[in-house]
């Protein structure tokens, strides 16, 4: 006997269904945006080295390179999320690959350094705006008691691209013109996503925000009938209570009802994209400093990018278990003691050891913060809300390649890790602060 779906809202619905192929399919259109990502930032790790021995770049050359892509993803992450609950999700979604794809195309071209930096600005301003909103989409359209898990899921797609990314740069870089190569194949996977992406659908929320009610009630049959679900007799189906208001602004995530979960928040993605990109930027490129070959600081780096899928797949599962925050502080926590472990690390079997659980733990903390983050906010400011935390983190990302390699020169592998497992510990402070969200729904905010 089927089940039927009167007197519920749209919002009901959605939380009560299982999952289905066109969850699935949204969250692997979604995800191939976060493998690009990933897949984009990994490559420049190994870039790096690559292109300071072409055009004979100094270290804080290196420094700009990898900080200014993350100047342009601060900005398209505070845009992009505005603009995803001003607009729609599903349209800043397809213009930010376009703009990804473009100057990735091109980036294999740069003539220059200054020319390649211009690029990878550009890159950032698409890739930063995309990833609030896909955790967005996916958190929205998710059942309610596999909401965590399923944005676990999308996250885990960073460690495919950076998988990628680490075969790529093991197998392609090293050879003549390799970096070139390397940007072109970065451009493979995002004209399949734009391909992909055409089939996504609308958030529902947003939908009925708009007064697009009809829209809104395809997109929930859609995924009603995916499951085998019948739609309701009634042709009007209770919508969501959505009062009418004001367009929402970055600023509406300090109102006093969110003042305290908004800097505790900030705070944790700073911590977290400060302790991220400090270190995993730059490991193929102290391991080279630090006396192993160029190809066997790679073998490393991709040996260590393996265990992000095990740190993820245990994140999935106790997000749901434990709860989003307990499991967030716990991964964090580990990351910092993973991080100390990883500065003293003295021969290649510690090194590895180290690595791997530095990898494990940052990556599995790293799901569980995309999980929490859209959830602590309502509807109206969600997007624009999880787009100012991850565009405040992005400010870390652009510091941390610029401090790390001086304090590196100046001060040595321990005290640089004692500074990222610092910013971990930081941030596992502030994730204390968080609501925990497990099993509320969203319009509970």
């Amino acid at each position: 006997m089927s089940m039927t779906t009167e007197h519920r809202t749209r919002e009901e619905r959605l939380d009560a269904l299982p999952f289905n192929r066109r969850h699935r399919s949204l969250l692997v259109g979604s995800g191939l945006g976060w493998a690009l990502d990933a897949m984009d930032v990994g490559l420049i790790s190994f870039l790096m080295v690559a292109v300071k021995k072409e055009w004979g770049l100094s270290t804080t050359d290196l420094s700009w390179l990898a900080s200014i892509g993350f100047i342009g993803m601060a900005i398209g992450a505070g845009a992009g999320g505005a603009l995803a609950d001003r607009i729609g999700r599903r349209t800043v979604f397809a213009g930010t690959l376009v703009v990804y794809g473009l100057a990735t195309g091109l980036s294999a071209l740069a003539p220059t350094f200054l020319v390649l930096c211009a690029l990878r600005f550009v890159v950032g301003l698409g890739l930063g705006a995309e990833l609030p909103v896909a955790s967005t989409l996916v958190s929205e359209y998710a059942p309610r008691r596999l909401r965590g898990r399923m944005v676990v899921a999308l996250e885990s797609f960073w460690a495919v691209g950076w998988l990628l990314a680490a075969v790529i740069g093991f197998t392609v870089v090293p050879r003549e013109n390799g970096w070139r190569w390397a940007m072109l194949l970065g451009l493979v996977p995002a004209l399949y996503a734009v391909w992909v992406r055409r089939g996504l659908p609308e958030s529902v929320r947003f939908l009925e925000r708009a007064g697009r009610e009809e829209e809104a009630e395809r997109s929930v049959r859609e995924f009603e009938s995916a499951s085998g679900i019948e739609a309701p007799k009634s042709a009007a189906v209770a919508p969501a209570d959505h009062e009418a208001a004001p367009k929402p602004k970055m600023t509406d995530a300090f109102a006093p009802a969110y003042r305290t979960r908004t800097a505790a928040l900030w705070t944790t993605w700073f911590g977290v994209n400060f302790a991220y990109y400090g270190a995993f930027l730059w490991i193929p490129t102290f391991l080279v400093a630090g006396g192993y070959p160029v190809a066997k600081s790679f073998g490393f780096t991709l040996i260590i990018t393996i265990a992000q899928l095990p740190g993820y797949l245990a994140a999935a599962v106790l997000v749901e278990k434990i709860g989003r925050r307990p499991t967030l502080a716990a991964f964090l926590a580990g990351s910092a003691l993973s991080a100390l472990a990883f500065g003293n690390a003295g021969s290649e079997a510690t090194i590895i050891a180290a690595g791997c659980a530095l990898s494990f733990f940052n990556l599995g903390a790293w799901g569980a913060l995309y999980a929490i983050t859209p959830e602590i906010y309502p509807t109206a400011i969600r997007a624009a809300g999880a787009g100012s935390a991850t565009a405040f983190g992005r400010i870390a990302s652009i510091v941390a390649p610029l401090i790390v390699p001086v304090v590196f020169t100046e001060h040595g592998e321990v005290w640089t890790f004692v500074l990222i497992a610092f910013a971990f510990a930081v941030a596992t402070v502030a994730s204390l602060l968080l609501p925990e969200r497990r099993g509320a729904s969203l319009e509970e905010a």
